[in-house]
């Protein structure tokens, strides 16, 4: 990370914990980690992990959107990014048993955010219908999937054929066979207005 992107993500966080009127031992409480780390990190003496960035973040009541909104390179070309396997991050989320997620890239490009997920699914996955504030767009890698949707529409995917749709449509996925199945999941946050 560049000096100049470091020192801009601490000052919003000592501002917001400042406007929040809220103690450094306060903070760290919050998010869990210690008084000297964000202290350190108020002060440009340490580069958070990502996880401990958007714990502190959503500590100081923050949309995550809105706090990286305008953080400036100083007019310089966006580097390339590249992540390697081994540095997917996994996740899991609420109701979901056989859903094995994997983040692979997630970015605030000119007033949106664009959040790259691998997922695998293992046979006899299952979820209840979710919906998510955003655009999806689904690719899928390997098996045969099923998409389903709140009125029963259901979408048959094979390795290959991909999807775009309102992610605020309540839908899921079913894997249709005894393998597991991957999908490349795109989200495409936009910025309300």
């Amino acid at each position: 990370m560049e000096d100049d992107i470091l020192i801009q993500i601490s000052n919003r966080i000592k501002e917001r914990r400042r406007d929040k009127n809220i103690t450094v031992q306060e903070l760290a409480t919050q998010a869990n980690v210690s008084k000297g780390l964000i202290s350190q990190i108020e002060n440009s003496r340490t580069i958070p992990s990502l996880m401990v960035l958007i714990d502190i973040i959503r500590a100081l009541d923050i949309d995550l959107n809105e706090f990286f909104k305008n953080i400036r390179t100083n007019g310089k070309p966006a580097p390339i990014v590249v992540m390697r396997k081994e540095e997917y991050e996994g996740f899991e989320k609420e109701h979901a048993q056989g859903f094995h997620y994997k983040r692979i890239l997630s970015r605030f490009i000119d007033h949106s955010t664009i959040d790259i997920v691998l997922l695998e699914l293992e046979p006899n996955a299952s979820r209840p219908l979710v919906e998510t504030e955003a655009y999806e767009y689904k690719y899928v890698l390997s098996g045969e999937i099923e998409y389903r949707f709140n009125d029963d529409n259901k979408i048959f995917l094979k390795q290959g054929d991909s999807m775009l749709f309102d992610g605020r449509i309540p839908h899921t996925p079913v894997n249709l066979t005894n393998q597991k199945a991957s999908i490349l999941v795109v989200y495409f946050f936009e910025e309300k207005k």
